[in-house]
């Protein structure tokens, strides 16, 4: 079987900045096994399946090196940019999605490809999981939670910068993931995170779309302003563009195509 793949590197506008996704367009869906076998062997952030439906509609799915991911921000962006550069796909696009109900792109004038995504907004939590006390080198502010993971509020971006974490401690907090977060410091962001995934993904992600669906509308109620500006501060860093409209919180940023090629799988 031969199937192609497109690399794109998301929420950035340099090569081997923001985070890298696999996009693997299919006619017809492969078993899931495969699928995950190939993001194994991709072994980046997430790879992402996607299946035409109708005319601008896909179905989509995500796969981490470790489990199939049910919401991601990163590979539905660069799976759009697939779609407008090299599929001649205009207007916007839908995916219609297995958790998260759909979630459209469309490509805005200065290039940024803007998605809309279900406001995930992370509520207060009264008792925090001791596992994440334990699992990060500085003590958080406040704690919340979304389906997603659990936002850790720390008093600076320098501490967001310099926070260490457990991995084994983490992966307690299964099967969610875990954000730290500080109001921007350095006078060009609003706000700033880095993104633990050691039970879903491996590691810390470089760039987290899906979970700005949580974190755009707390720091817009925080600091009472709908359009926000985001970097997650990774080694490879990203910038989002993110705007509270209602029950959709709106997410964009820039891509640049890496690679694109051929696999040859022969089955399982």
């Amino acid at each position: 079987m031969e199937l192609t793949i497109f690399v794109v590197d998301a929420f950035t506008e340099s090569q081997f900045k923001g985070n890298s996704a696999a996009v693997i367009p299919l006619k017809e869906w492969i078993p899931d096994q495969l699928m995950q076998h190939i993001a194994a062997e991709n072994n980046l952030s997430e790879t992402a399946f996607i299946k035409p439906r109708s005319d601008n509609k896909y179905e989509i799915r995500w796969f981490s090196p470790l489990t199939e991911i049910d919401f991601c921000g990163h590979a539905t962006l660069a799976s759009s940019f697939v779609l407008f550069n090299y599929f001649d796909v205009k207007n916007e696009i839908e995916f219609v999605t297995l958790a998260v109900g759909n979630v459209s792109a469309v490509q805005l004038s200065d290039g940024r490809i803007q998605m809309s995504f279900p406001n995930q907004q992370p509520e207060l939590i009264e008792q925090c999981p001791q596992a994440l006390i334990d699992g990060l080198s500085i003590k958080p502010q406040q704690i919340l939670k979304n389906r997603q993971a659990y936002f850790a509020v720390l008093e600076s971006q320098d501490e967001v910068l310099a926070i260490e974490y457990d991995s084994a401690k983490l992966k307690q907090l299964a099967p969610y993931d875990l954000v730290v977060t500080a109001r921007g410091g350095d006078g060009l962001h609003d706000f700033v995170s880095r993104y633990f995934w050691p039970t879903n993904g491996g590691g810390e992600d470089p760039v987290t779309g899906s979970i700005h669906a949580g974190l755009t509308p707390y720091w817009a109620s925080i600091l009472g302003k709908e359009k926000l500006i985001a970097l997650q501060a990774s080694k490879r860093a990203g910038k989002l563009y993110c705007e509270v409209l209602g029950e959709r919180i709106l997410v964009s940023g820039f891509a640049v195509f890496y690679l694109q090629g051929k696999l040859n799988v022969t089955g399982l």
